[in-house]
């Protein structure tokens, strides 16, 4: 999106710049502030909201601000908004109601809390970007109709791997191919892994154990994918997805026969992902062309003979890219990537064997790990999504690797996601 700089370059000339609030001051929030802040001209992030308001306030350090005002009520937000102050707040639906703010980042991670930010976010008019694949993953279709209904943009982000993918797949519509599958490139996988196996790799690079747990396990993948299935209409070709290991460092364009051609070319094409290949960690696309005077050009410019054609992005930035979303969604209401069905979920799988009467854990942690389904299947089988795993409560005992479903489980009470889960079902279903 390169008109993206020209735009903002030119609200920043007018005086005029995006104001955003912020939901969430760990890791991912601190160079998001420092990246709209200090590199992004005609964008100012406004208001921060965390539980712990010093962990607010330091993120607001980091970006060389300073003279910080703590509020508590709206009156006293909107003020800081209109003046130009620096906010920060412990109550994340100020952001939701405050006036002059045009982009709400949602960067916690949590999906009860993730589900009630963005219906607040939506309710009050307001774009709502998502750096929260977990709840996108989970109930990201059923959001994405509340926002179209108020006429805003519900986003996932660009940077993140299923931004960085839809670029990519939306490039290669473009100039003429069809996608077949659209591939994210990992180093590791092991469903295993859990916050202390993870504790020396999350210390040393300053992340949660269980965040960073969530991508070992193949969960994080497993919800990005999701999301690129249902923004491109894709599915997945078994349980989990194919997900072959090659030899570390084998280019990704040599790696192409690791996945069956029925799969891709029969149907709607497929989301997958490969370990270890280069470059890492990329994502690419994997595209057919049936015109033999364009093929011609595809081979005299080195993409290759075919049938399949392979395009890839050699990185993923992730906060460096989320002010061109913000961008994206206020000038030119268009999302970086979105949900336009209900395709593939994320279903909870155990991580170990579980007793009858276990409480289950969240994300990322000891109990649970997640794997891609196609929709239909899922509800089929009656499976339970990842996402409303957490405070479940075990009926009987389970196996190790045996999938879940809602008859093993007891779940929370009132909970926004469980109702948004059977409102989409309903929607995108029956």
């Amino acid at each position: 999106m390169i008109i993206v700089d020209s735009a903002l370059k030119q609200r920043d000339i007018e005086g005029r710049p995006i104001k955003v609030g912020m939901i969430g001051a760990g890791f991912m929030a601190q160079g998001i502030a420092v990246q709209i802040e200090l590199f992004t001209p005609g964008m100012e992030l406004a208001v921060i909201s965390n539980r712990t308001l010093s962990k607010a306030i330091n993120v607001f350090q980091s970006a060389q601000r300073e003279n910080i005002e703590q509020v508590d009520t709206l009156e006293s937000l909107n003020q800081c908004i209109h003046s130009g102050k620096k906010a920060v707040t412990n109550n994340p639906f100020l952001l939701c109601e405050a006036e002059g703010l045009d982009a709400i980042i949602e960067v916690t991670g949590a999906v009860e809390l993730g589900c009630q930010i963005a219906l607040s976010a939506i309710e009050n008019r307001k774009h709502i970007i998502m750096m929260n694949a977990e709840t996108d993953g989970t109930v990201g279709p059923i959001l994405k109709v509340y926002a179209d209904q108020k006429g805003v943009v519900f986003t996932n982000a660009d940077g993140d791997q299923p931004g960085v993918t839809l670029n990519l797949y939306r490039f290669v519509k473009q100039i003429g191919l069809k996608p077949v599958l659209c591939g994210n490139i990992k180093g590791l996988h092991d469903p295993y892994r859990n916050p202390t196996t993870q504790e020396g790799f999350a210390k040393k690079w300053k992340q949660n154990p269980a965040m960073v747990t969530s991508f070992a396990d193949g969960s994080k993948i497993s919800f990005e994918q999701a999301i690129t299935a249902n923004a491109t209409g894709m599915r997945v070709a078994k349980r989990g997805m194919h997900g072959p290991t090659v030899e570390m460092g084998k280019h990704v364009r040599d790696c192409l026969d690791e996945y069956p051609l029925s799969d891709m070319l029969e149907g709607p094409g497929i989301v997958d992902y490969i370990v270890g290949a280069s470059p890492g960690p990329g994502v690419f696309v994997l595209g057919t062309m049936e015109n033999p005077i364009q093929k011609h050009y595809l081979n005299l410019y080195k993409v290759g003979e075919g049938p399949l054609y392979c395009f890839y992005n050699p990185y993923h930035l992730c906060h460096f890219e989320v002010p061109i979303t913000v961008a994206r969604a206020v000038l030119f209401h268009d999302a970086a990537i979105a949900p336009e069905a209900h395709l593939v979920d994320v279903v909870a799988t155990a991580k170990t064997d579980l007793s009858a009467g276990t409480t289950l854990d969240g994300i990322g942690h000891y109990m649970t790990y997640g794997l891609c389904e196609n929709s239909d299947t899922s509800l089929k089988e009656n499976l339970l999504p990842l996402g409303l795993a957490e405070g479940c409560i075990l009926k009987h005992d389970i196996p190790k690797d045996q999938v879940l479903t809602y008859d093993d489980v007891i779940l929370p009470k009132d909970r926004v996601v469980d109702r948004l889960r059977k409102e989409q079902t309903v929607f995108f279903h029956k």
